[in-house]
């Protein structure tokens, strides 16, 4: 056996020596190639040069050396060094794509950058991630700011170039230097990688069946930093530039960018070159060449590039001529109508309340197959996945437009704030995506109105986000400049600078009005139009607008308010006394250790809205620990009340103290309209919250559900029956003590909503088409009726599933489809079993009805068939390899099947340990650990761990055991306080 290779493989010595020579072999022929396909570039990026420039052509650069053994320089930085501005582009790119071609592999390109030279410098530094050179060129200084400008320019004479691959650079050694003041021009040739399978990053291709055909397009994904691997360039937001831009593509293609087309035009490559180097392809030698219009001053990422064979649908709406992109059969079939009416109203709305016009002649939104985003904002090339944007007038169910509406609301914000005016650096991205979230629900709202604003705003984003926001995590919106690698930049695109963001941004504006917001805001755009805005920029033009009126009287200026929120993570808890007037606030901890000593002692200026008696209250401010405000002081009536966070503007919770929240159960019981809406959503959420974090008294959201039987709210239910927690939690199930007074108990107070719903149903399944909150809410409806074993939900989901059954186009709607397969299964047998498998392996139904049933095959009650299931995972050629773990999951999350699957996971861990890892055992014990709630549970796990894993496979199994083992203890506390509280509260 000869040695160990560092891969990790055993290589014999005669191997070692014929893969020596081949691999000699390979790189003669991978240089022989790389010269002769340089050479091609070069004649393609001289001409184009001199079409230009009368200057003479370059001579050849040096071409790319690696960086081993650099000094340590700028290179090092993750950040430009500030010696040179790029001022313009001009752009040509080629992607190698034509019809009856294989998959593109690969795209070539030139670029002439002007700059302006800043500092003396010898060296230029932009990014390059991935691209290879043939040809590089510095010439200047230039007598203009454009391309020909610099015909009695000089060429700087070139050193090296080289890549400096950790922060993506590349080098170019001059050795003259650049003179301060002056301009240059850097003229690229180069050649890159199309990626594909997913890798949506930079140009990536994309294949699709179109008319029975299979096709392929190119297209773009840049943000954040993905520019690079299109073209050479100064790839940071701040380093904004023009752009002339042209693509070439087969005749038979469309080609689409940033701006308007100004030409098309045939384009011949010189001999055939590039296509010889290609392949033996039988292709035509004339090409063609789009060029489009320059466009304004504007940021890397968001420079775009598609190539395809779509069709569009086009209205011009304020000179703004709209095109909605899409495959020519999803166009023939009116998929795109709903996108184009709703683009136009979504421009005016934003334009109207900003009062500044759309800077761009055009806006193109195309549907992509595959995008790996919901969609990106590009200025004028807004791309989507298809799913985002089409809605197909044969869809039964239109529950999606309101998710299209809000997508494209998103995109179209971002024409401004984002594309317009644009975060200085990554680290106040939440001054794009935050203004773009919150802005959506206004503009969503606008085009259609179904559920009131406040009311989707506070259950879609504040909510979710406040549960999220875990004050132990270090995320704060405006961050420090910490990033040092750039992959590292993805992290920012998170639900913290999205939804905290947009709330943050709605409590300012409920403060100052939305009159003032609204006028500083378009000063803060006309101030930074075509330019890069800092956080302190917003808040600087806020101070203006409240410093010119004298109604409004802020306890500090706006910059210190708000950097209270926007420069620290975490949210305030506020602890009220309404004996005394007192409230306080500390940062909110979930599952606080009130021994840690590490504690944050962070506060905040805060604005508490607050109503009582259901009469608003003028606001008050919170802006030290603790403050008396004898305003708030409640008389001993039952029926004098105050909730603090009127409408839920603000970003924080409120705990009130035991005695109090039991006297809003009690108004909550006798009339819950006097309460509105949106603080009923709050009081419900808070008091869970509280009291899943140590907050309050585990009792204190029980009382606040007594008086659920009388509401009707159904995005109320949505949050109760999601913190209720019952689908998967089935060790309340099978607890003998809980589940008969649990059941009793919430099956009486969700009975009239239920009912209500299920009518509905049972006539048609139009409900469905009204608007997509609501069917999420009575998707939890029928999954929480169903789990307590409610006899009418259970014939309900059969009545539905055997219909499903027995006709091929009987279509049940999407969100409930999922529950309705798995209580269909479980009131069934083997027959209903199998027909669902018969239909899921045959792939001869709709995608969202495979969905619904793969998690549903889990559900049958009958061992025998879990058992046979999970048979199936041993043999690839029934349950593919990628779905093992799954299935193993599913069944282990039933109350029948966990203990099957755990018997059948160590009596098959060889096998399956073979061929999956511990992938399986992991999320085996995931799943299982509600059911792992006695020391001899766990003891007979860690026993077969032991057994089977080595030390360091048990890591992270033993991780989960303690974290079981943890809540098991937690559980058993509360199941008994919880059973003695519904005891005595069952006719209460």
């Amino acid at each position: 056996m000869g040695a160990r290779s560092p891969s990790g493989f055993y290589v014999g010595r005669r191997a070692a020596a014929l893969l020596a020579l081949l691999l000699a072999a390979l790189l003669v022929a991978l240089l022989v190639l790389a010269v002769l396909y340089g050479r091609s570039l070069q004649r393609l990026a001289d001409e184009r040069l001199r079409k230009g420039s009368d200057a003479a052509p370059p001579t050849p650069s040096v071409g790319p050396s690696p960086a081993s053994a650099r000094p340590p320089g700028p290179w090092d930085r993750l950040r430009l060094p500030a010696a040179l501005v790029p001022l313009h582009y001009s752009l040509l790119l080629w992607p190698h794509l034509a019809p009856g071609l294989p998959e593109p592999r690969t795209f070539s390109g030139w670029v002439n950058i002007t700059v302006r030279c800043r500092q003396e410098t010898t060296r230029v530094l932009l990014h390059s991630h991935q691209l290879a050179y043939s040809s590089t060129a510095v010439w200047g200084p230039l007598a203009g700011p454009r391309l020909g400008s610099g015909a009695n320019a000089s060429r700087v004479p070139l050193a090296e170039l080289w890549l400096a691959e950790r922060h993506q650079f590349a080098v170019l050694e001059l050795r003259e230097r650049l003179r301060a003041g002056a301009l240059y021009e850097l003229r690229l040739a180069f050649d890159g990688l199309l990626f594909s399978e997913g890798a949506f990053r930079g140009l990536f291709c994309s294949a699709y069946e179109d008319q029975g055909e299979r096709r392929w397009l190119v297209a773009s994904l840049l943000q954040p930093a993905d520019a690079r691997r299109v073209y050479p360039c100064f790839d940071e937001p701040a380093m904004k530039a023009t752009f002339n831009i042209s693509i070439v593509h087969h005749p038979s293609y469309v080609a689409l960018s940033n701006m308007p087309a100004i030409d098309v035009s045939e384009y011949k490559d010189v001999n055939e070159s590039k296509l010889s180097m290609l392949s033996n392809w039988s292709t035509p030698s004339n090409w063609t060449v789009t060029t489009f219009k320059t466009t304004p001053k504007m940021s890397t990422y968001i420079t775009a590039f598609v190539v395809c064979n779509f069709d569009y649908v086009t209205r011009t709406v304020r000179g703004n001529e709209i095109r909605i992109w899409a495959q020519k059969d999803e166009i023939r079939d009116g998929c795109a109508d709903y996108a184009l009416n709703i683009t136009g109203p979504i421009f005016s709305f934003m334009e109207e309340f900003l009062n500044i016009s759309y800077p761009l002649s055009k806006t193109d939104l195309i549907a992509l197959p595959d995008l790996g985003a919901g969609a990106m904002e590009n200025w004028g090339l807004i791309t989507f996945q298809k799913e985002s944007l089409l809605y197909c007038p044969q869809d039964k169910f239109t529950g999606m437009k309101i998710v299209i509406r809000q997508i494209v609301c998103h995109e179209i914000v971002h024409q401004w704030f984002g594309n317009l005016v644009t975060m200085d650096w990554w680290n106040d991205l939440w001054l794009n995506e935050g203004f773009a979230t919150y802005f959506e629900y206004l503009c969503a709202d606008y085009i259609e109105s179904s559920v009131p604003v406040n009311k989707i705003f506070s259950s879609n984003v504040l909510l979710p986000m406040l549960r999220m926001d875990d004050a132990m995590l270090p995320w704060s919106l405006s961050g420090s400049e910490e990033t040092k690698e750039t992959d590292s930049l993805l992290e920012r695109f998170n639900l913290y600078t999205y939804k905290k963001g947009a709330s943050i941004l709605r409590m300012l504006s409920s403060f100052i009005s939305e009159k003032l917001f609204i006028k500083a805001l378009n000063l803060y755009l006309n101030e930074f139009s075509f330019a890069n805005a800092i956080q302190d920029d917003l808040w600087n033009h806020i101070q203006k607008v409240i410093d010119e009126q004298t109604d409004l009287q802020l306890p500090a200026p706006i910059k210190v308010i708000m950097d209270s929120w926007t420069c620290q993570p975490g949210f305030p808890l506020l602890t009220v006394n309404l004996s005394t007037g007192n409230i306080s606030q500390e940062q909110f901890y979930d599952e606080k250790d009130k021994n840690d000593t590490s504690i944050s002692n962070n506060t905040w200026i805060i604005p508490i809205s607050w109503i009582r008696n259901g009469t608003v209250q003028p606001l008050v401010w919170l802006d030290k620990k603790s403050e008396v405000f004898p305003e708030m002081k409640i008389s001993d009536s039952e029926y004098d009340w105050i909730i603090l966070n009127a409408n839920m503007n603000g970003y924080y919770r409120v705990n009130y103290g035991q005695f109090y929240w039991r006297r809003l159960a009690k108004i909550l019981e006798s009339d819950p309209k006097a309460i509105p809406v949106v603080n009923r959503l709050q009081l419900l959420d808070d008091a869970f919250e509280l009291k899943r974090s140590g907050h309050t008294e585990y009792d204190t959201p029980l009382y606040l559900t007594k008086y659920l039987e009388k509401e009707d709210e159904i995005l109320i239910w949505s949050v109760v029956l999601t913190k209720l927690e019952f689908t998967n939690a089935m060790n309340i199930l099978s607890d003998y003590k809980l589940y008969p007074v649990l059941k009793k108990f919430f099956l009486t107070r969700i009975s009239p909503i239920y009912h209500h719903y299920a009518n509905l149903l049972r006539q048609s399944f139009e409900v469905f088409a009204v608007d997509y909150y609501t069917k999420v809410a009575i998707e939890s409806i029928l999954r929480i009726a169903c789990s307590l074993g409610f006899r009418d939900c259970l014939e309900l989901a059969s009545e539905i599933f055997t219909k499903w059954m027995d006709n091929p186009k009987y279509e049940i709607p999407p969100c409930i489809s999922t529950t309705i397969c798995c209580y269909g299964i479980q009131m069934g047998g083997d027959k209903e079993w199998d027909i669902a498998w018969k239909k899921y392996i045959s792939n001869d139904f709709e995608i969202n009805d495979n969905y619904a049933v793969f998690p549903a095959l889990a559900c049958t009650r009958e061992p025998w068939i879990l058992q046979r299931y999970l048979q199936y995972t041993l043999n690839d050629s029934i349950i593919s390899p990628d779905q093992v773990s799954e299935v193993i999951g599913s069944v282990a999350a039933t109350e029948v099947g966990h203990r099957i699957a755990w018997n059948f996971l160590t009596e098959n861990w060889l096998v399956l340990s073979k061929r999956h890892g511990s992938e399986p055992l992991l999320n085996f014990l995931e799943t299982t650990q509600h059911f792992i709630t006695t020391d001899l549970q766990i003891q007979m796990v860690q026993v077969f761990l032991n057994n089977t894993l080595t030390e360091e496979e048990r890591i992270a199994p033993n991780d989960i055991l303690l974290a079981a083992k943890s809540k098991n203890k937690e559980r058993k506390k509360v199941i008994t306080e919880t059973v003695k509280w519904l005891q005595k509260n069952m006719d209460g």
